[in-house]
């Protein structure tokens, strides 16, 4: 069920798009309210169906970083299809001990897939990725022409009459 809520505010397979803080706060509203509600079943926490990420341009490259504390290298996936940079993976669940009657459990597990637009297609060889204490790095180094396409337009005041 969790796979149908991000879509509700994110095009395709939840790019970032200029609505993505508007949807945070949605997506961040809808957790809070749901770990309220201690009786409703865990299917309906979010948290693992939408790591946070970070996005920052540099003269060079597309910088991205998620938040997937508990996860291994193994556990996550990084690929680019086109102009999209995918990070997907899955937390697995924590083996249960079944002699224990839980009064809180706010873990959570399930798939996730996140997919960036890239203002261009990046060549083969020119995404990086490392892991670092729950954070998930990537680097994705431009073209040489994309620096080259990049305009600044100007700003006229309006004609007066």
């Amino acid at each position: 069920m969790s796979n149908l809520w991000p879509s509700l505010w994110s095009p395709g397979r939840n790019e970032i798009d200029p609505f993505h803080s508007a949807g945070r706060e949605m997506y961040d509203m809808i957790n809070r309210i749901m770990k309220q509600m201690p009786s409703l079943p865990a299917a309906f926490d979010f948290s693992a169906a939408l790591p946070a990420l970070n996005v920052a341009e540099t003269k060079d490259a597309i910088e991205v970083s998620a938040e997937l504390p508990g996860l291994d290298e193994k556990d996550i996936n990084v690929s680019v299809e086109g102009n999209r940079l995918i990070l997907s993976g899955e937390r697995k669940q924590d083996s249960e001990k079944k002699d224990q009657d839980w009064h809180v459990k706010e873990t959570s597990y399930g798939s996730f897939r996140r997919a960036v637009l890239l203002p261009f297609e990046p060549a083969g060889d020119a995404v990086e990725a490392h892991l670092d204490k729950g954070m998930l790095h990537v680097k994705v180094r431009k073209p040489a022409d994309a620096a080259a396409a990049k305009r600044t337009i100007e700003i006229k005041s309006p004609a007066k009459t």
